[in-house]
Protein backbone atom coordinates (compact mmCIF):
# COMPACT_ATOMS: atom_id res chain seq x y z
CA UNK A 1 0.00 0.00 0.00
CA UNK A 2 3.04 2.56 0.54
CA UNK A 3 2.90 2.47 -2.91
CA UNK A 4 -0.43 4.24 -3.46
CA UNK A 5 -0.21 8.18 -3.82
CA UNK A 6 -1.22 10.16 -1.08
CA UNK A 7 -4.32 12.23 -1.98
CA UNK A 8 -4.56 14.90 0.30
CA UNK A 9 -2.38 16.69 3.24
CA UNK A 10 -4.23 15.13 6.72
CA UNK A 11 -4.30 18.92 7.92
CA UNK A 12 -6.50 19.92 4.89
CA UNK A 13 -8.73 17.08 5.23
CA UNK A 14 -12.68 18.50 5.65
CA UNK A 15 -16.32 18.05 5.59
CA UNK A 16 -16.60 18.33 1.92
CA UNK A 17 -14.68 15.24 1.09
CA UNK A 18 -16.78 13.12 3.27
CA UNK A 19 -18.04 9.80 1.96
CA UNK A 20 -14.47 9.71 -0.33
CA UNK A 21 -11.67 7.27 -0.27
CA UNK A 22 -8.28 9.07 0.32
CA UNK A 23 -4.29 8.46 1.09
CA UNK A 24 -2.65 10.04 3.47
CA UNK A 25 0.77 9.53 4.98
CA UNK A 26 2.47 10.94 7.92
CA UNK A 27 3.41 11.06 11.31
CA UNK A 28 1.07 9.57 14.76
CA UNK A 29 0.85 12.50 17.09
CA UNK A 30 -0.74 10.59 19.28
CA UNK A 31 -2.68 7.27 19.90
CA UNK A 32 -5.44 6.46 22.26
CA UNK A 33 -6.88 2.53 22.65
CA UNK A 34 -10.12 1.92 23.92
CA UNK A 35 -10.15 -1.46 23.17
CA UNK A 36 -11.22 -2.83 19.89
CA UNK A 37 -11.23 0.81 18.78
CA UNK A 38 -8.12 2.61 18.60
CA UNK A 39 -7.91 6.57 17.54
CA UNK A 40 -4.50 7.79 16.04
CA UNK A 41 -3.85 11.47 15.36
CA UNK A 42 -2.03 11.61 12.17
CA UNK A 43 -0.09 14.97 11.63
CA UNK A 44 1.66 16.13 8.12
CA UNK A 45 2.83 20.04 7.97
CA UNK A 46 -0.71 21.08 7.14
CA UNK A 47 -1.99 19.88 10.29
CA UNK A 48 -3.74 17.09 12.12
CA UNK A 49 -6.79 14.74 11.35
CA UNK A 50 -8.29 11.79 13.56
CA UNK A 51 -8.18 8.10 12.15
CA UNK A 52 -10.44 5.72 13.53
CA UNK A 53 -9.11 2.04 13.47
CA UNK A 54 -12.09 -0.91 14.35
CA UNK A 55 -12.64 -4.20 13.16
CA UNK A 56 -15.61 -2.75 12.03
CA UNK A 57 -14.16 -1.56 8.76
CA UNK A 58 -10.78 -3.78 9.17
CA UNK A 59 -9.14 -5.98 11.25
CA UNK A 60 -6.19 -6.34 9.71
CA UNK A 61 -5.56 -2.25 9.93
CA UNK A 62 -6.77 -2.33 13.80
CA UNK A 63 -3.77 -4.91 13.92
CA UNK A 64 -1.66 -2.76 12.72
CA UNK A 65 -3.02 0.19 14.79
CA UNK A 66 -2.44 -1.78 17.66
CA UNK A 67 1.62 -1.69 17.19
CA UNK A 68 1.82 2.16 16.53
CA UNK A 69 3.45 4.49 18.68
CA UNK A 70 4.21 8.33 18.47
CA UNK A 71 6.49 9.49 15.80
CA UNK A 72 5.77 6.16 13.83
CA UNK A 73 5.34 6.84 9.78
CA UNK A 74 2.27 5.27 8.38
CA UNK A 75 0.53 5.33 5.35
CA UNK A 76 -3.46 4.50 5.69
CA UNK A 77 -6.34 4.81 3.29
CA UNK A 78 -9.80 5.32 4.27
CA UNK A 79 -13.29 6.45 4.02
CA UNK A 80 -13.86 10.35 5.65
CA UNK A 81 -16.76 10.42 7.60
CA UNK A 82 -18.65 13.27 9.56
CA UNK A 83 -18.25 13.05 13.15
CA UNK A 84 -21.07 12.64 15.56
CA UNK A 85 -22.50 16.71 16.94
CA UNK A 86 -20.81 15.56 20.23
CA UNK A 87 -17.61 14.23 19.44
CA UNK A 88 -16.78 17.81 16.90
CA UNK A 89 -13.36 19.34 18.34
CA UNK A 90 -13.82 22.50 17.80
CA UNK A 91 -9.65 23.26 18.86
CA UNK A 92 -8.80 21.37 15.38
CA UNK A 93 -9.43 22.61 11.71
CA UNK A 94 -10.43 18.97 11.07
CA UNK A 95 -12.46 18.37 14.25
CA UNK A 96 -15.26 18.01 12.06
CA UNK A 97 -14.28 14.76 10.36
CA UNK A 98 -13.07 11.56 10.97
CA UNK A 99 -11.24 9.19 8.53
CA UNK A 100 -12.23 5.50 9.10
CA UNK A 101 -9.18 3.36 8.25
CA UNK A 102 -9.25 0.27 5.83
CA UNK A 103 -5.94 0.23 5.39
CA UNK A 104 -2.92 0.53 7.06
CA UNK A 105 1.02 0.48 6.26
CA UNK A 106 3.70 1.15 8.95
CA UNK A 107 6.55 2.81 6.46
CA UNK A 108 9.52 3.93 9.82
CA UNK A 109 9.08 3.13 13.40
CA UNK A 110 10.54 5.66 16.48
CA UNK A 111 12.58 6.21 19.25
CA UNK A 112 10.60 7.69 21.80
CA UNK A 113 11.87 11.30 21.23
CA UNK A 114 13.59 13.43 23.74
CA UNK A 115 10.69 15.53 24.04
CA UNK A 116 6.88 16.12 22.96
CA UNK A 117 6.79 17.30 19.45
CA UNK A 118 3.57 19.97 20.14
CA UNK A 119 3.75 23.26 20.45
CA UNK A 120 4.55 25.51 23.55
CA UNK A 121 6.96 22.25 25.22
CA UNK A 122 9.49 23.64 27.79
CA UNK A 123 12.38 22.32 26.92
CA UNK A 124 16.33 23.69 26.84
CA UNK A 125 17.05 25.07 23.41
CA UNK A 126 20.16 23.40 23.29
CA UNK A 127 18.14 20.23 23.25
CA UNK A 128 16.01 21.82 20.58
CA UNK A 129 18.91 22.58 18.24
CA UNK A 130 20.73 19.63 19.02
CA UNK A 131 17.38 17.56 17.52
CA UNK A 132 16.77 20.27 14.80
CA UNK A 133 14.75 17.48 12.94
CA UNK A 134 12.00 16.80 15.73
CA UNK A 135 11.76 20.54 16.62
CA UNK A 136 11.06 21.09 12.79
CA UNK A 137 8.25 19.00 13.08
CA UNK A 138 6.43 21.14 15.32
CA UNK A 139 3.47 22.55 14.18
CA UNK A 140 4.72 26.07 15.04
CA UNK A 141 7.72 25.62 13.67
CA UNK A 142 6.76 24.50 10.20
CA UNK A 143 4.07 27.23 10.28
CA UNK A 144 7.10 29.81 10.16
CA UNK A 145 9.10 28.04 7.44
CA UNK A 146 5.94 28.30 5.45
CA UNK A 147 5.40 31.43 6.45
CA UNK A 148 9.07 31.95 5.35
CA UNK A 149 8.37 30.48 2.07
CA UNK A 150 5.38 32.68 1.16
CA UNK A 151 7.46 35.47 1.87
CA UNK A 152 9.59 34.98 -0.85
CA UNK A 153 7.23 34.15 -3.48
CA UNK A 154 5.12 37.06 -3.42
CA UNK A 155 8.26 38.66 -3.24
CA UNK A 156 9.57 36.93 -6.95
CA UNK A 157 5.86 37.37 -8.03
CA UNK A 158 6.63 41.25 -6.89
CA UNK A 159 9.93 41.62 -8.47
CA UNK A 160 8.93 39.63 -11.89
CA UNK A 161 5.83 42.06 -12.23
CA UNK A 162 7.73 44.62 -12.00
CA UNK A 163 10.56 43.98 -14.45
CA UNK A 164 13.62 42.70 -12.14
CA UNK A 165 15.46 40.48 -12.79
CA UNK A 166 16.64 37.84 -11.01
CA UNK A 167 20.43 37.62 -10.81
CA UNK A 168 23.08 35.03 -8.86
CA UNK A 169 25.91 36.73 -7.68
CA UNK A 170 29.49 35.08 -5.82
CA UNK A 171 29.64 33.40 -2.79
CA UNK A 172 33.58 33.29 -3.22
CA UNK A 173 34.36 36.98 -3.43
CA UNK A 174 37.44 39.32 -2.48
CA UNK A 175 37.11 40.32 1.18
CA UNK A 176 36.62 43.90 1.49
CA UNK A 177 36.45 46.43 4.38
CA UNK A 178 32.97 46.93 4.26
CA UNK A 179 32.37 47.10 8.27
CA UNK A 180 32.07 43.71 9.70
CA UNK A 181 34.62 41.34 10.57
CA UNK A 182 34.55 38.63 7.04
CA UNK A 183 34.02 35.06 6.84
CA UNK A 184 37.48 34.01 4.85
CA UNK A 185 37.73 31.11 3.12
CA UNK A 186 41.59 29.54 2.07
CA UNK A 187 42.38 28.81 -1.24
CA UNK A 188 43.78 25.35 -1.99
CA UNK A 189 45.12 26.20 -5.20
CA UNK A 190 46.61 29.68 -4.11
CA UNK A 191 48.35 28.98 -0.30
CA UNK A 192 47.84 32.19 1.30
CA UNK A 193 45.13 33.72 -0.56
CA UNK A 194 41.94 33.82 1.02
CA UNK A 195 38.18 34.05 -0.54
CA UNK A 196 35.77 35.86 1.59
CA UNK A 197 31.98 35.01 1.93
CA UNK A 198 29.87 38.31 1.24
CA UNK A 199 28.49 40.44 3.59
CA UNK A 200 26.40 41.72 1.23
CA UNK A 201 26.18 41.59 -2.65
CA UNK A 202 26.47 45.18 -2.33
CA UNK A 203 29.19 45.89 -4.85
CA UNK A 204 28.33 42.82 -7.12
CA UNK A 205 24.87 44.73 -7.27
CA UNK A 206 26.60 47.93 -7.80
CA UNK A 207 28.04 46.15 -11.26
CA UNK A 208 25.49 45.05 -12.64
CA UNK A 209 23.47 48.35 -12.63
CA UNK A 210 26.98 49.63 -14.60
CA UNK A 211 26.62 46.52 -16.69
CA UNK A 212 23.27 47.95 -17.55
CA UNK A 213 20.42 45.31 -16.30
CA UNK A 214 18.68 47.94 -14.98
CA UNK A 215 16.66 46.16 -11.98
CA UNK A 216 18.18 43.52 -10.55
CA UNK A 217 16.57 41.25 -7.60
CA UNK A 218 17.81 38.23 -5.34
CA UNK A 219 16.86 36.10 -2.37
CA UNK A 220 20.41 36.40 -0.96
CA UNK A 221 22.69 34.81 1.62
CA UNK A 222 25.12 37.00 3.76
CA UNK A 223 27.67 36.39 5.79
CA UNK A 224 29.12 38.58 8.97
CA UNK A 225 31.41 37.76 11.47
CA UNK A 226 29.65 39.41 14.64
CA UNK A 227 28.51 38.91 18.22
CA UNK A 228 24.88 37.30 17.76
CA UNK A 229 22.05 38.26 19.40
CA UNK A 230 18.05 37.60 19.17
CA UNK A 231 17.70 39.21 15.55
CA UNK A 232 21.21 38.16 13.89
CA UNK A 233 23.08 35.44 13.09
CA UNK A 234 26.80 34.55 11.00
CA UNK A 235 24.38 33.70 8.08
CA UNK A 236 21.28 35.38 7.26
CA UNK A 237 19.13 36.24 4.01
CA UNK A 238 18.30 39.55 2.35
CA UNK A 239 15.70 40.01 -0.19
CA UNK A 240 18.02 42.26 -1.93
CA UNK A 241 16.88 45.16 -4.87
CA UNK A 242 18.93 47.56 -6.98
CA UNK A 243 17.60 49.91 -9.70
CA UNK A 244 19.08 52.34 -12.08
CA UNK A 245 17.56 55.79 -12.89
CA UNK A 246 14.90 55.96 -9.84
CA UNK A 247 15.57 58.22 -7.11
CA UNK A 248 15.17 58.12 -3.18
CA UNK A 249 11.26 58.90 -3.41
CA UNK A 250 10.26 56.57 -6.15
CA UNK A 251 12.49 53.49 -4.73
CA UNK A 252 10.53 54.15 -1.30
CA UNK A 253 7.26 54.64 -3.11
CA UNK A 254 7.70 50.91 -4.97
CA UNK A 255 9.13 49.27 -1.75
CA UNK A 256 6.13 50.56 0.06
CA UNK A 257 3.74 48.48 -2.73
CA UNK A 258 6.25 45.42 -2.14
CA UNK A 259 5.60 45.22 1.57
CA UNK A 260 1.91 45.76 1.39
CA UNK A 261 1.80 42.80 -1.43
CA UNK A 262 3.38 40.71 1.14
CA UNK A 263 1.19 41.55 4.15
CA UNK A 264 -1.56 41.11 1.93
CA UNK A 265 -0.04 37.76 0.63
CA UNK A 266 1.28 36.28 3.76
CA UNK A 267 -0.79 37.49 6.62
CA UNK A 268 -3.80 38.57 4.79
CA UNK A 269 -3.20 42.26 6.03
CA UNK A 270 -4.75 45.12 4.18
CA UNK A 271 -2.31 47.90 4.61
CA UNK A 272 -1.79 51.31 2.80
CA UNK A 273 0.70 51.58 0.88
CA UNK A 274 0.28 55.94 1.18
CA UNK A 275 0.17 55.35 4.97
CA UNK A 276 4.22 54.85 5.79
CA UNK A 277 5.39 57.65 7.92
CA UNK A 278 8.82 59.34 6.99
CA UNK A 279 10.80 60.72 9.90
CA UNK A 280 14.20 62.47 9.66
CA UNK A 281 16.56 60.65 11.66
CA UNK A 282 17.29 63.54 14.30
CA UNK A 283 13.66 63.40 14.87
CA UNK A 284 13.28 59.56 15.19
CA UNK A 285 16.24 60.29 17.67
CA UNK A 286 15.21 63.17 19.62
CA UNK A 287 11.61 62.29 20.12
CA UNK A 288 11.79 58.13 20.30
CA UNK A 289 15.42 57.50 21.45
CA UNK A 290 16.28 54.76 18.56
CA UNK A 291 16.76 55.15 15.12
CA UNK A 292 14.17 52.21 14.52
CA UNK A 293 11.25 53.39 16.86
CA UNK A 294 8.48 51.31 17.92
CA UNK A 295 5.02 53.38 17.04
CA UNK A 296 2.54 51.35 18.41
CA UNK A 297 2.42 53.63 21.61
CA UNK A 298 3.54 56.71 22.65
CA UNK A 299 6.15 57.87 25.51
CA UNK A 300 8.07 60.54 23.56
CA UNK A 301 11.54 61.78 25.06
CA UNK A 302 11.02 65.13 26.51
CA UNK A 303 14.49 67.63 26.37
CA UNK A 304 13.84 69.39 30.06
CA UNK A 305 17.62 70.65 29.88
CA UNK A 306 16.31 74.07 29.78
CA UNK A 307 14.32 73.82 32.66
CA UNK A 308 17.33 71.47 34.96
CA UNK A 309 19.86 74.12 33.87
CA UNK A 310 17.46 76.08 36.79
CA UNK A 311 18.00 73.48 39.43
CA UNK A 312 21.19 72.67 42.10
CA UNK A 313 21.14 68.83 41.33
CA UNK A 314 24.76 68.62 39.84
CA UNK A 315 24.19 65.63 37.77
CA UNK A 316 22.45 67.61 35.59
CA UNK A 317 23.76 70.65 35.10
CA UNK A 318 27.50 69.17 35.17
CA UNK A 319 25.92 67.29 32.07
CA UNK A 320 24.13 70.21 30.12
CA UNK A 321 27.58 72.20 30.84
CA UNK A 322 29.83 69.58 29.01
CA UNK A 323 27.25 69.49 25.99
CA UNK A 324 25.64 67.32 26.92
CA UNK A 325 21.53 66.52 27.65
CA UNK A 326 19.07 65.79 30.18
CA UNK A 327 15.82 64.39 28.73
CA UNK A 328 12.57 62.48 30.42
CA UNK A 329 9.98 60.26 29.88
CA UNK A 330 6.63 59.44 31.13
CA UNK A 331 5.29 56.14 32.34
CA UNK A 332 1.80 57.14 33.03
CA UNK A 333 0.13 55.98 35.86
CA UNK A 334 3.32 53.87 36.27
CA UNK A 335 3.87 55.17 39.90
CA UNK A 336 2.54 52.38 41.42
CA UNK A 337 3.48 49.89 38.79
CA UNK A 338 7.65 50.25 39.58
CA UNK A 339 8.72 49.02 41.99
CA UNK A 340 12.23 50.37 43.89
CA UNK A 341 12.96 46.61 43.14
CA UNK A 342 11.98 47.06 39.44
CA UNK A 343 13.90 50.44 38.96
CA UNK A 344 16.89 49.56 40.79
CA UNK A 345 16.95 46.41 38.24
CA UNK A 346 16.64 48.90 35.61
CA UNK A 347 19.54 51.26 36.42
CA UNK A 348 22.00 48.13 36.05
CA UNK A 349 20.90 47.26 33.07
CA UNK A 350 21.18 50.64 31.29
CA UNK A 351 24.86 50.97 32.57
CA UNK A 352 25.76 48.67 29.06
CA UNK A 353 24.54 52.08 27.40
CA UNK A 354 27.01 54.13 28.92
CA UNK A 355 24.51 55.34 31.71
CA UNK A 356 25.78 56.23 34.82
CA UNK A 357 22.75 56.04 36.21
CA UNK A 358 18.86 56.16 36.42
CA UNK A 359 16.98 59.44 38.03
CA UNK A 360 13.20 59.08 38.95
CA UNK A 361 10.24 60.80 40.52
CA UNK A 362 7.30 59.77 41.30
CA UNK A 363 4.35 62.21 40.89
CA UNK A 364 1.34 61.77 43.29
CA UNK A 365 -1.39 63.99 44.80
CA UNK A 366 0.23 67.41 43.62
CA UNK A 367 4.28 65.94 44.90
CA UNK A 368 7.11 64.81 44.31
CA UNK A 369 8.49 61.70 45.45
CA UNK A 370 11.39 59.83 44.85
CA UNK A 371 15.59 60.20 44.94
CA UNK A 372 15.69 63.44 43.53
CA UNK A 373 12.73 65.18 44.03
CA UNK A 374 14.35 67.76 46.70
CA UNK A 375 16.75 68.70 43.42
CA UNK A 376 13.86 69.30 41.61
CA UNK A 377 11.40 70.71 43.78
CA UNK A 378 11.74 74.52 42.59
CA UNK A 379 11.05 73.26 38.90
CA UNK A 380 8.46 71.55 39.75
CA UNK A 381 5.36 73.79 38.04
CA UNK A 382 7.76 73.52 35.01
CA UNK A 383 8.24 70.07 34.75
CA UNK A 384 3.87 69.07 35.47
CA UNK A 385 3.53 71.65 32.76
CA UNK A 386 6.04 70.81 30.59
CA UNK A 387 5.48 67.12 30.43
CA UNK A 388 1.64 67.70 31.09
CA UNK A 389 1.72 65.28 34.33
CA UNK A 390 -0.86 63.60 35.84
CA UNK A 391 -1.42 62.09 39.40
CA UNK A 392 -0.06 58.63 39.31
CA UNK A 393 2.70 59.68 36.64
CA UNK A 394 6.48 58.01 37.32
CA UNK A 395 8.66 59.96 35.23
CA UNK A 396 12.10 58.86 34.54
CA UNK A 397 15.93 61.01 33.37
CA UNK A 398 18.63 60.47 31.82
CA UNK A 399 22.04 62.91 31.92
CA UNK A 400 24.59 62.33 29.66
CA UNK A 401 25.66 62.64 25.90
CA UNK A 402 23.25 62.59 23.43
CA UNK A 403 23.98 59.22 22.23
CA UNK A 404 23.52 57.58 26.03
CA UNK A 405 20.50 59.92 26.39
CA UNK A 406 18.68 58.20 23.71
CA UNK A 407 20.38 54.74 23.88
CA UNK A 408 18.99 54.64 27.97
CA UNK A 409 15.75 56.52 27.36
CA UNK A 410 15.08 54.77 24.39
CA UNK A 411 15.47 51.08 25.69
CA UNK A 412 13.40 52.87 28.73
CA UNK A 413 10.34 53.77 26.32
CA UNK A 414 10.01 50.04 25.40
CA UNK A 415 10.05 48.23 28.49
CA UNK A 416 7.54 50.67 29.99
CA UNK A 417 5.39 50.35 27.12
CA UNK A 418 5.83 46.37 27.97
CA UNK A 419 5.26 46.21 31.79
CA UNK A 420 2.39 48.57 31.20
CA UNK A 421 0.63 46.57 28.35
CA UNK A 422 0.45 49.50 26.10
CA UNK A 423 1.67 47.77 22.62
CA UNK A 424 -1.02 46.61 20.52
CA UNK A 425 0.25 43.16 19.22
CA UNK A 426 -2.56 43.37 16.13
CA UNK A 427 -0.86 46.46 15.13
CA UNK A 428 2.11 46.59 11.57
CA UNK A 429 3.32 49.98 12.06
CA UNK A 430 5.95 50.82 9.32
CA UNK A 431 7.83 53.64 8.94
CA UNK A 432 10.74 55.04 6.88
CA UNK A 433 13.60 56.62 8.22
CA UNK A 434 15.80 58.84 6.42
CA UNK A 435 18.59 61.56 6.07
CA UNK A 436 20.66 59.63 8.05
CA UNK A 437 24.12 61.05 8.90
CA UNK A 438 26.90 59.76 6.83
CA UNK A 439 29.05 58.50 9.28
CA UNK A 440 29.08 56.86 12.60
CA UNK A 441 31.64 56.61 15.29
CA UNK A 442 32.19 52.98 16.30
CA UNK A 443 33.44 52.40 19.66
CA UNK A 444 34.28 48.52 17.87
CA UNK A 445 36.73 49.97 15.45
CA UNK A 446 37.45 53.09 17.30
CA UNK A 447 37.44 55.48 14.30
CA UNK A 448 34.80 57.00 12.08
CA UNK A 449 32.88 54.49 9.77
CA UNK A 450 30.39 54.70 7.17
CA UNK A 451 27.07 54.38 8.65
CA UNK A 452 25.45 52.63 5.87
CA UNK A 453 28.27 51.66 3.37
CA UNK A 454 31.27 53.23 2.05
CA UNK A 455 28.96 53.90 -1.21
CA UNK A 456 26.48 55.56 -0.11
CA UNK A 457 25.51 58.97 -2.06
CA UNK A 458 25.24 62.19 0.25
CA UNK A 459 23.11 64.80 0.49
CA UNK A 460 23.78 66.95 -2.96
CA UNK A 461 23.68 69.95 -0.73
CA UNK A 462 26.24 68.21 1.95
CA UNK A 463 28.36 67.06 -0.92
CA UNK A 464 31.33 69.97 0.07
CA UNK A 465 31.71 68.63 3.05
CA UNK A 466 34.00 65.85 1.59
CA UNK A 467 36.30 68.45 -0.29
CA UNK A 468 39.48 69.07 1.80
CA UNK A 469 39.12 71.36 4.53
CA UNK A 470 35.70 70.43 5.27
CA UNK A 471 34.42 67.96 7.91
CA UNK A 472 32.99 65.28 6.57
CA UNK A 473 31.32 64.18 9.38
CA UNK A 474 28.65 66.70 9.11
CA UNK A 475 27.28 65.48 6.08
CA UNK A 476 23.90 63.17 5.77
CA UNK A 477 23.55 60.85 3.45
CA UNK A 478 20.77 59.99 0.67
CA UNK A 479 20.17 57.07 2.61
CA UNK A 480 16.56 55.44 4.15
CA UNK A 481 15.83 52.44 6.39
CA UNK A 482 12.27 51.14 6.61
CA UNK A 483 11.11 50.43 10.29
CA UNK A 484 8.06 47.95 11.33
CA UNK A 485 7.15 47.79 15.29
CA UNK A 486 11.05 48.74 16.79
CA UNK A 487 12.54 46.45 14.40
CA UNK A 488 14.82 47.92 11.26
CA UNK A 489 13.17 45.89 8.31
CA UNK A 490 15.39 47.45 5.64
CA UNK A 491 18.50 49.42 4.95
CA UNK A 492 19.11 50.98 1.63
CA UNK A 493 20.66 54.08 -0.30
CA UNK A 494 21.16 56.09 -3.40
CA UNK A 495 24.62 54.68 -4.33
CA UNK A 496 27.66 57.08 -5.31
CA UNK A 497 27.90 56.52 -9.26
CA UNK A 498 31.23 58.82 -10.44
CA UNK A 499 34.60 58.08 -8.93
CA UNK A 500 35.61 61.08 -7.94
CA UNK A 501 33.24 61.44 -5.21
CA UNK A 502 33.81 57.47 -4.38
CA UNK A 503 37.25 58.23 -3.80
CA UNK A 504 36.17 61.35 -2.23
CA UNK A 505 34.27 59.04 0.37
CA UNK A 506 37.03 56.60 0.69
CA UNK A 507 39.31 59.34 1.77
CA UNK A 508 37.01 60.31 4.17
CA UNK A 509 36.79 57.00 5.91
CA UNK A 510 40.97 57.60 6.14
CA UNK A 511 41.75 55.34 3.13
CA UNK A 512 45.05 56.63 1.82
CA UNK A 513 44.63 56.11 -2.58
CA UNK A 514 46.73 53.04 -2.43
CA UNK A 515 44.42 51.68 -0.04
CA UNK A 516 40.91 52.21 -2.19
CA UNK A 517 42.88 51.10 -5.07
CA UNK A 518 43.85 47.88 -3.15
CA UNK A 519 40.43 47.21 -1.73
CA UNK A 520 38.13 48.88 -4.36
CA UNK A 521 40.27 49.42 -7.23
CA UNK A 522 37.61 47.15 -9.72
CA UNK A 523 35.10 49.31 -8.75
CA UNK A 524 36.68 52.64 -8.98
CA UNK A 525 37.99 51.47 -12.60
CA UNK A 526 34.53 50.32 -13.79
CA UNK A 527 33.41 53.84 -12.70
CA UNK A 528 35.00 55.23 -15.30
CA UNK A 529 33.01 53.51 -18.21
CA UNK A 530 29.47 55.02 -17.22
CA UNK A 531 27.96 54.49 -14.30
CA UNK A 532 24.10 55.51 -13.97
CA UNK A 533 22.40 56.75 -11.01
CA UNK A 534 21.34 54.09 -8.84
CA UNK A 535 20.21 52.89 -5.52
CA UNK A 536 18.37 49.69 -4.16
CA UNK A 537 17.22 47.96 -0.82
CA UNK A 538 18.06 45.05 1.24
CA UNK A 539 15.08 43.54 3.42
CA UNK A 540 15.94 40.66 6.07
CA UNK A 541 13.67 37.65 5.28
CA UNK A 542 14.79 36.79 8.69
CA UNK A 543 13.85 39.47 10.48
CA UNK A 544 10.30 40.15 8.19
CA UNK A 545 9.43 36.07 9.15
CA UNK A 546 10.19 36.25 12.69
CA UNK A 547 7.78 39.68 12.93
CA UNK A 548 5.23 38.30 10.75
CA UNK A 549 4.83 34.79 12.34
CA UNK A 550 5.18 36.78 16.03
CA UNK A 551 8.44 34.98 16.93
CA UNK A 552 11.05 36.67 19.26
CA UNK A 553 14.23 35.48 17.63
CA UNK A 554 14.93 34.82 14.20
CA UNK A 555 16.36 31.40 15.36
CA UNK A 556 12.44 30.57 15.19
CA UNK A 557 11.96 31.00 11.29
CA UNK A 558 15.63 29.21 10.36
CA UNK A 559 15.60 25.61 9.51
CA UNK A 560 19.17 25.23 10.82
CA UNK A 561 20.38 28.46 12.80
CA UNK A 562 23.40 28.93 14.97
CA UNK A 563 23.04 29.23 18.62
CA UNK A 564 24.00 32.33 20.57
CA UNK A 565 27.60 31.24 21.10
CA UNK A 566 27.55 30.66 17.24
CA UNK A 567 27.54 26.93 17.09
CA UNK A 568 25.51 24.59 15.81
CA UNK A 569 24.76 22.05 18.14
CA UNK A 570 23.03 19.46 15.91
CA UNK A 571 26.44 18.58 13.44
CA UNK A 572 28.68 20.33 15.78
CA UNK A 573 29.73 23.04 13.42
CA UNK A 574 32.15 24.89 13.28
CA UNK A 575 34.89 21.45 14.13
CA UNK A 576 38.48 20.84 13.84
CA UNK A 577 39.40 19.33 10.36
CA UNK A 578 41.94 16.48 9.66
CA UNK A 579 45.53 17.67 9.18
CA UNK A 580 45.57 16.78 5.98
CA UNK A 581 42.86 19.21 5.29
CA UNK A 582 44.86 21.56 6.42
CA UNK A 583 48.20 20.79 4.79
CA UNK A 584 46.27 21.08 1.27
CA UNK A 585 45.33 24.33 2.17
CA UNK A 586 49.22 25.20 3.54
CA UNK A 587 47.89 26.26 6.75
CA UNK A 588 48.49 25.11 10.65
CA UNK A 589 46.33 25.94 13.57
CA UNK A 590 47.82 25.95 17.39
CA UNK A 591 46.63 22.48 19.34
Amino acid sequence: MSGKQRTVYAGLVNEKMAGQAITLKGWVQKRRDLGGLIFVDLRDREGIVQLTFSDEFSKDALKTAERIRSEYVISITGVVSLRAESAINPKMKTGKVEVLVHQAEILAESKTPPFDIEDGVDVNEELKLKYRYLDLRRPEMQKGLILRSKIMSSSMRFMEENGFLDIETPYLAKSTPEGARDYLVPSRIYPGSFYALPQSPQLFKQLLMGAGFDRYFQIARCFRDEDLRGDRQPEFTQLDMETSFMNQGEIMELVNRWITQIMSDVVKANIDSNSFPVLHWQEAMDRFGSDKPDLRFGIELHDVSEIMKQTNFTVFTGAIKKGGFVKAIVAPKGATKFTRKMIDGQTDYIKRFGAKGLAWIKFENGEFSGPIAKFVSDVKGQLVSFLSLSDGDLVFFAADTFSVVSDTLGYLRKYVAKELDLIDESKWDFAWIVDWPLFEYSEDFGRWIAAHHPFTMPNEEDLHYLDDGEDPHLAHAQSYDLVLNGYELGSGSIRIHTMDIQKKMLKALGFTSDQAEKAFGFLLEAMEYGFPPMGGIALGLDRLAMLLSGKENIREVIAFPKNSNATEPMTKAPSRVSEKQLAELGLRVPE
